[in-house]
C-alpha cells in the first residue's frame, strides 16, 4: 500500500505538525489509492442518505394527498344543526329547529363568510321502472351549495338563482343513480323524475370530489332541488343543518365559535347547537402523517447505523493495513491527535462523499416527477440538510474507534510491524 507522507509539515514550538489541509490531503491519497474499499464502504452512507430523502419525500407526499382528500370535501366548510335539549317533545317548534332566518343573521353579524347554503332533507320514493321503487334522498339547498361543498358537476349545470326565485321544478342527481337510472351522467340531463307527485327536470348530474362513503349528507340516490321549493313540501322554514364557507382559511376556527354565539342567542338557552369545521380533522390527518413519516425516519436511521459500523470495520482493517506507515509518520513527529485527526478524516471523507452521492439520488427522483409528470411531488430541502449533517456525524462517531486505536499504536513496535 502506498504511504503518503507530508512534503512540507508546519512547526509549532520547533516540532513538525499537520496542518488541516495537509491532514485532508493525506485522506483524499489515502482514498485515490483504495478507491474500491472505500467505494464499498460509502455505498451503504449513500444508500442510507438517499433513503432518508425518499422517505421524507414519500411522507410528504402522503401527507399531501390526505390533507387534499379532506380539504376536497371543503376546507373552508363550517356546518350547523341543532343537536338537542329542551323538550322531549317531537314537534319542530318544540325541537328548536334552525330556521333560514339564523342563516341570514349569521351571514350580517359574522364577517368573512363566502357563501352559506340551508339544507332540508326530505325523503320519497320513485319509480325506477318495472313497477319497481326505489328510496331516494332529495336535500333542498341554495345554488352557493354547490361551492361551499366544492361539489363537480359532471354534466349540465347546478341551478342557479333564477331557478331558486322562481320555484323552478329542477333537480340534480348524483352520478351514480343517474348511470342505475339513465346508463351515463349525460343520459341523465333533461329527463324528468317525480317527486311526491310533481315532476322534477334533471338539469345536471354531480359527485363529491372525494369519496366519503356515505359518511356525508349526500349518499348514493339523492337529488338536489331548490331550498324554495323543498319549503313548499315542508311548510315552514326550518333547516336540518346550514353550511357555511369562509373566504379565507385562517378564519375558520374564529368563524366556527361566532356562528355558534348567534345561533345560541338566538334560541332558548337549554337548546343545543353544534357547529364544527373540519379543522379537527385535518389535524389528527396530519399528526397520523407526521407520525408515519418519523417511523420511516427510523428505519432509515437503522441503515445509516448499519453504514457507520461498515465505516468502522473498514477503518479498523485499514489501521491494521497502515501500522508500518503510522509507525513511521511517528517517527518524523506525527502526534496522536494528528493521528487520530488523520482517520478521522478519512473516515468522515467517506460518510461525507456518500451522503453527497445520497443526497443526489434521493433528489433525482422527486425533481425527475416534477419535471417529466404532472404529479407535484414536495420535495424537502430540510431533509437534504439532515441527510448531510446526519451522514456527518456518523463518520464522526464511528470513525472514532478506529482513529483513537491508530493514535494510541507504540511507534517502535509499529515500525518493527511487518
Amino acid at each position: 500500500m502506498a504511504v503518503a507522507t507530508p512534503t512540507r509539515p508546519a512547526k509549532r514550538n520547533g516540532k513538525p505538525t499537520l496542518v488541516f489541509e495537509e491532514i485532508m490531503h493525506f485522506a483524499y491519497e489515502t482514498f485515490c489509492t483504495n478507491k474500491v474499499r472505500f467505494a464499498l464502504t460509502a455505498f451503504g452512507m449513500v444508500v442510507g442518505t438517499a433513503s432518508l430523502i425518499l422517505v421524507v419525500t414519500i411522507g410528504l407526499t402522503g401527507k399531501q394527498y390526505i390533507l387534499g382528500q379532506i380539504q376536497a370535501i371543503g376546507a373552508n366548510m363550517i356546518y350547523a344543526y341543532y343537536e338537542g335539549g329542551g323538550n322531549a317533545s317531537t314537534s319542530t317548534v318544540a325541537q328548536d329547529l334552525l330556521t333560514i332566518d339564523d342563516l341570514r343573521a349569521a351571514e350580517q353579524e359574522v364577517t368573512g363568510i363566502r357563501a352559506a347554503s340551508p339544507m332540508v332533507e326530505l325523503h320519497d320514493r320513485i319509480a325506477v321502472g318495472g313497477g319497481k321503487e326505489r328510496d331516494i334522498l332529495v336535500l333542498g339547498v341554495s345554488p352557493q351549495y354547490s361551492d361551499v361543498r366544492n361539489l363537480l358537476v359532471l354534466a349540465g349545470r347546478f341551478f342557479d338563482d333564477d331557478d331558486t326565485a322562481a320555484r323552478n321544478k329542477v333537480a340534480l342527481v348524483t352520478e351514480k343513480f343517474a348511470v342505475k337510472q339513465f346508463g351515463t351522467p349525460e343520459a341523465a340531463v333533461g329527463r324528468v323524475v317525480k317527486f311526491s307527485g310533481l315532476p322534477f327536470t334533471i338539469i345536471g348530474t354531480f359527485r363529491e370530489r372525494v369519496e366519503t362513503f356515505g359518511q356525508s349528507e349526500i349518499s348514493d340516490d339523492t337529488l338536489l332541488i331548490p331550498y324554495t321549493v323543498a319549503r313548499f313540501f315542508t311548510g315552514n322554514d326550518y333547516v336540518k343543518q346550514i353550511f357555511f364557507s369562509m373566504a379565507d382559511s385562517g378564519d375558520v376556527d374564529r368563524a366556527t365559535e361566532q356562528i355558534h354565539h348567534v345561533l345560541q342567542s338566538r334560541h332558548r338557552p337549554e337548546s343545543v347547537y353544534k357547529v364544527e369545521n373540519l379543522s379537527q380533522l385535518l389535524d389528527v390527518a396530519a399528526k397520523t402523517a407526521n407520525a408515519l413519516t418519523a417511523v420511516l425516519l427510523l428505519i432509515s436511521a437503522v441503515t445509516l447505523i448499519v453504514s457507520g459500523v461498515g465505516i468502522m470495520n473498514i477503518m479498523l482493517a485499514t489501521v491494521s493495513s497502515r501500522i508500518r506507515e503510522i509507525g513511521v509518520r511517528k517517527a518524523i513527529g506525527a502526534t496522536n491527535s494528528e493521528i487520530r485527526m488523520q482517520f478521522m478524516a478519512e473516515a468522515i471523507f467517506i460518510s461525507f462523499a456518500g451522503g453527497i452521492i445520497g443526497i443526489l439520488i434521493g433528489l433525482a427522483l422527486p425533481f425527475s416527477l416534477r419535471f417529466l409528470t404532472n404529479f407535484r411531488v414536495p420535495i424537502s430541502g430540510l431533509s437534504a440538510i439532515i441527510a448531510i449533517v446526519v451522514s456527518t456525524l456518523v463518520g464522526v462517531l464511528f470513525g472514532t474507534v478506529p482513529a483513537t486505536r491508530a493514535a494510541q499504536l507504540d511507534p517502535v513496535e509499529s515500525l518493527r510491524y511487518e
